[in-house]
């Protein structure tokens, strides 16, 4: 309804700043192809670890982070600012508050990306999921994130339209969401400029780390793309949304409750049991909203179906919203406790969430692309068969990667639980389960291409489209200005006066619509009730968890050995937590004792970061120092792995380390670690005498090793042995687990 205060308005005349839309839609298409690349190279050397080629930075355990950074912040993030920037001045009638800050975005954005690309591959990580950035990139990021609220809520506050659209409320909620997770999971005690541990450790950090890592996916690949769905769905389709009332309904309900679900990442483990529940819960709860939008979408095509059949863009929407209502399904049923006992560490969840990513978030921005480019330039798409070849790649490509995945981690988690009818494990070598992933891992291999063509396509069909196209120019526009509610009188439409409780909530909202400052607040407070209500009890209890007495802090060779753990991305394939299930107390007993102990929390209250995992590609590793305290194992084992143990067929898709047995360790900043860690706010017990002998207590340990080592004849006339990265790395391995072995844990 128009506003009947604005009829008589001067018109004030504007332009809507294509170039900075332009800007992005270029980066969201380089960087895809980039990250979609990465992640075929990657799952290339899961089949065929010979393609790791023995270098540092060709490594899986370094390129995989670069895959899932790139394809996150890079391909979809930049798709998520041209959508935003596109939209947000069409449905504001303004245009953008500062064109400064909009290049200071784009351009600090891409500089967060090359560096990214440069430090993940050098190895600089913190080694958080979704955010293993080091902390001089995280203040970057922080800084061109509030550039681009600046602008943002700049924007909203200068508009010429009353009422906040729906796609704006979700921009509000991705950026106050965003702008909480990255502070709060960012604090950090630096070493170096390329070196940092978190404030939190053990338990509270993981806790904290899947807070953020679900509600990354939440609020950076779920919030802002429904917004994008709310605006370009509807342009493409020439219909209205379907409901309005579904679409306050939809908004308020999935902000509210996407914020409690991370610690379903952390089931059956050592986090509080009344944490597991409530994640539980909320991710069952979350099913009605999240299906609400994808029904809210799909029904505002009623009357348009003939459409979808002529129209490419509208078969990637189309495609889109149904795999988000796919993967909303799916996450729900993940976290109820007996189906997450199966499939976690397992494929199930990496297919669950390549089909959100590439399947709902991929799908989305390639038809927003297709709707964007031609009335930019004003020109017609190059070719509507290449933009349906693409989409059939693509929805193929995505399908057989997740149909596979759910196969191999299926297959995976149902081996690794099998009991015979003696109650012995059917299945105790690793590389038995590894055998049978081995033909759903050529499959992803081939989707993968499937899905990089069909990006490649769009490439070439976007370049042949602008070719000839005429030079960009900014939209020019005019609107009335907007006449303050303090000159008129909030109730100008006289809304609460409408009779019914729906009419009333609508009227209620519509009025909320139009104080943006207010909308803001709700919206953060509806993020934070559930961030207060996790974090701050599991803060506490985990101040309080109960020591372990022979539980110590790692010694410097033994720190230094898990940073280059660290630095490899080893984690990416093996976990370090063994879940309370009876399966897994066996596997990974202490064969000496013959007795086996799941994971307690008082273990990991010097593990900073934790490194729990979340797939195992190889086996757990928590009791690596219990099962395998031979040096030498270890020493030819990451020398050469499938040499190692036979050269089985399929190999094992672990690669070798050779650099690790070739580059000397650095120790010169290990005293300076444990300063850090012995000082505020974490005081970690190293005396001031172990942080002053830090790095000749780590030489003394790496002697003895060494001279371990040398007992093998093949090494017997090793040269500076001691000095070797290999040796730090044995130092903590060979410590996994031996804290609890020592008395039982008592």
């Amino acid at each position: 309804m128009s506003d009947p205060i604005r009829a008589d308005a001067n018109l004030e005349q504007f332009a809507y700043d294509n170039r900075i839309v332009r800007n992005f839609v270029m980066a969201t298409l380089l960087w895809g192809v980039v990250g979609l690349l990465v992640g075929v190279i990657i799952a290339l050397q899961l089949v065929l670890p010979k393609l790791n080629f023995d270098l540092p930075w060709l490594s899986y355990g370094r390129l995989r982070p670069l895959h899932t950074n790139a394809v996150i912040f890079a391909f979809a993030g930049n798709a998520i600012f041209a959508g935003i920037y596109y939209s947000t001045q069409r449905l504001l009638k303004a245009r953008m508050w500062q064109d400064s800050l909009s290049k200071v975005h784009f351009w600090g954005w891409q500089t967060i990306i090359v560096l990214a690309a440069i430090t993940l591959p050098l190895g600089i990580t913190s080694s958080k999921e979704y955010a293993e950035l080091e902390w001089p990139i995280d203040i970057l990021i922080a800084l061109v994130w509030i550039a681009f609220g600046a602008n943002l809520f700049g924007t909203i506050f200068k508009r010429r339209e009353r009422h906040i659209y729906v796609a704006i409320w979700f921009y509000i909620a991705t950026w106050a969401a965003i702008t909480l997770l990255h502070v709060v999971n960012s604090l950090c005690l630096p070493i170096s400029l390329t070196k940092s541990y978190p404030v939190y450790a053990g338990v509270q950090d993981a806790l904290v780390q899947w807070w953020y890592g679900h509600n990354a996916v939440a609020f950076f690949l779920t919030t802002p793309f429904l917004g994008l769905m709310y605006y370009f769905l509807p342009k493409a389709a020439e219909r209205p949304v379907y409901s309005y009332r579904l679409s306050i309904v939809h908004f308020w309900s999935l902000i509210f409750l996407y914020i409690w679900a991370g610690p379903h990442h952390l089931l059956n483990q050592a986090t509080p049991e009344w944490a597991q529940t409530l994640a539980v819960v909320f991710s069952v709860m979350l099913l009605a909203p999240s299906w609400g939008g994808m029904i809210n979408g799909l029904l505002t095509l009623r009357g348009a179906w003939d459409k979808v059949r002529t129209s490419p863009v509208l078969k990637f929407y189309v495609a889109a919203v149904t795999f988000y209502g796919m993967a909303t399904f799916e996450g729900p049923l993940l976290s109820l406790r007996e189906v997450n006992a199966l499939s976690h560490n397992t494929d199930w969840t990496i297919g669950h969430v390549h089909s959100g990513a590439l399947g709902w978030n991929g799908l989305l921005v390639f038809g927003m692309v297709y709707w964007l480019v031609p009335r930019m330039w004003k020109v017609k798409l190059h070719s509507d068969g290449l933009a349906n070849l693409h989409f059939w790649l693509c929805t193929t490509g995505i399908t057989l990667y997740a149909v596979a995945l759910w196969v191999s981690g299926i297959l995976q988690g149902s081996m690794q639980l099998a009991f015979d009818d003696k109650g012995m494990l059917v299945y105790r070598d690793w590389i038995e389960i590894i055998k049978y992933s081995n033909i759903s891992w050529w499959v992803r291999v081939f989707a993968g291409v499937l899905y990089i063509s069909g990006a490649l396509v769009c490439v070439y069909n976007i370049w042949r489209t602008l070719r000839g196209a005429p030079k960009l120019e900014d939209d020019r526009a005019e609107a009335p200005a907007l006449v303050p509610d303090s000159q008129v009188g909030p109730f100008i439409d006289g809304a609460l006066d409408q009779p019914g409780p729906r009419a009333k909530i609508n009227a209620f909202h519509a009025l909320l619509e139009r104080w943006p400052l207010v909308f803001i607040v709700f919206t953060a407070i509806a993020l934070a009730i559930g961030s207060v209500c996790e974090l701050l009890p599991h803060m506490v209890q985990g101040a309080l968890t109960p020591r372990i007495a022979s539980v110590q802090p790692y010694t410097p060779l033994e720190l230094t050995g898990r940073d280059i753990y660290i630095r490899e991305g080893c984690v990416g394939c093996h976990t370090q937590m063994i879940r309370t299930l009876r399966a897994e107390v066996e596997r990974y007993k202490d064969p000496a004792a013959d007795k086996g102990e799941y994971t307690r929390a008082g273990e990991h209250i010097y593990d900073r970061p934790f490194l729990w995992g979340s797939k195992r590609t190889g086996p757990d590793l928590a009791r690596e120092g219990l099962i395998r305290p031979s040096a030498s194992w270890h020493y030819f084992h990451m020398l050469d792995p499938n040499g190692f143990i036979g050269n089985p067929d399929p190999p094992t898709p672990m690669p070798t380390y050779g650099w690790l047995h070739r580059d000397d360790m650095d120790l010169s900043d290990v005293g300076r670690k444990l300063a850090v860690l012995a000082g505020p706010p974490v005081y970690t017990p190293y005396s001031k005498e172990q942080v002053a002998g830090a790095e000749k207590d780590a030489r003394a340990q790496a002697e003895r090793i060494a001279a371990e080592l040398r007992k093998q004849p093949r090494l017997a006339d090793s040269k500076d042995l001691e000095k070797k990265e290999i040796i730090a790395l044995i130092a903590y391995l060979q410590r996994l687990g031996t804290d609890l072995g020592k008395n039982g844990g008592k």
